[in-house]
């Protein structure tokens, strides 16, 4: 179970991040990854399962796109257990949410997940991203090992308002294709501590 090294590990990271969150925002992330833990153990909702190494991997490696964030609403697309859509949710309760997912066991867990942490800003959607067709266009899309870089840019495009950006967190071998309907910003390094492998932010801006 979580206790209060894991709570200075997840401030230790932010603050080599320069990110700053209330106390109160901290707690919650600490309480959905308690959750998740004992979820996990019935549902298999994700494979890492060391304290230590979900603070790393689900919290901080989510947390770094919160910089980058663009705009009042947000689709996280792929979201499985709710990476990294609801720590970013967490941080920032100004923006508004959807964690879209096929697999209905995970978007259940979602849905509880926005019940007992009380998360206003989180709408789970049970759904292929291919067939989802929003009322309203987003500001962001974020995924996170969702699929291969051109296969997200042709699955996503329809999702976001013009100049919205797409945040794509990828692993160091990182490839930038080419979209008619996207243009490539920048592929961004991400520093996340206690992880040794390399982390990239891919950013691409609607068009």
């Amino acid at each position: 179970m979580f206790n209060e090294s894991h709570c200075a590990q997840l401030e230790r990271g932010l603050n080599a991040m320069e990110i700053s969150l209330p106390q109160k925002n901290l707690q919650t992330l600490m309480a959905f990854l308690a959750m998740l833990l004992k979820w996990n153990r019935v549902y298999n909702l994700s494979a890492i399962k060391e304290p230590e190494q979900m603070v790393t991997l689900h919290l901080l490696d989510s947390l770094a796109v919160l910089p980058h964030l663009h705009g009042r609403r947000c689709i996280d697309v792929g979201t499985g257990a709710g990476l990294p859509g609801i720590p970013l949710a967490i941080a920032r309760p100004d923006i508004e949410f959807v964690l879209l997912d096929s697999n209905s066991k995970k978007t259940r867990f979602i849905q509880q997940a926005c019940i007992e942490l009380k998360l206003k800003n989180v709408f789970p959607l049970h759904e292929r991203v291919e067939m989802y067709q929003p009322e309203q266009k987003f500001d962001t899309v974020t995924a996170r090992a969702f699929t291969a870089m051109l296969d997200l840019l042709t699955k996503t495009r329809h999702l976001l308002r013009e100049n919205g950006q797409l945040l794509a967190l990828k692993s160091s071998e990182t490839d930038a294709p080419k979209h008619g309907r996207y243009r490539f910003e920048r592929v961004e390094p991400l520093v996340i501590s206690d992880l040794d492998a390399a982390r990239n932010l891919v950013i691409y801006t609607a068009i």
